[in-house]
């Protein structure tokens, strides 16, 4: 089944309500905002890189799966990013390097194909 569609202004528009605390110039937002951002930004991933090779966690918003390769079923997938709603808005905008989220601890990637560097960021303001 392909990845719901995403309408890219929605997008665009629930990412950019959370730039202000991103940036440090604001208070985190309210859940709903938070999640919206999360949501339709993971879900963007899943359209620009489908498959089900890799599992992209944000807990407690959302998870997906993309990227080319074999196709997971059953238990813990192979292949396993996990990260924060902050860190993943960071990486989505491009505010944080992959590299730097990998170093810092930020994210836990776990596969041959869990490195996200390539796809990221999925939005640009």
């Amino acid at each position: 089944m392909p990845a719901k569609a995403v309408d890219p202004a929605e997008m665009r528009a629930a990412v950019q309500a959370v730039l202000p605390w991103l940036r440090g110039e604001a208070d985190q937002p309210e859940r709903p905002v938070l999640a919206a951002a999360v949501r339709l930004s993971l879900r963007t991933l899943e359209r620009i890189a489908p498959g089900r090779s890799v599992e992209v966690r944000v807990p407690p918003f959302a998870a997906v799966q993309c990227v080319e390769g074999p196709r997971h079923t059953r238990g813990t997938p192979p292949n396993v990013v996990e990260t924060d709603p902050r860190t993943w808005l960071e990486l989505a905008t491009g505010g944080l390097a992959w590299a730097d989220a990998l170093d810092g601890a930020r994210v836990t990637a776990s596969g041959t194909r869990a490195d996200l560097s390539h796809l990221l960021p999925v939005v640009r303001f």
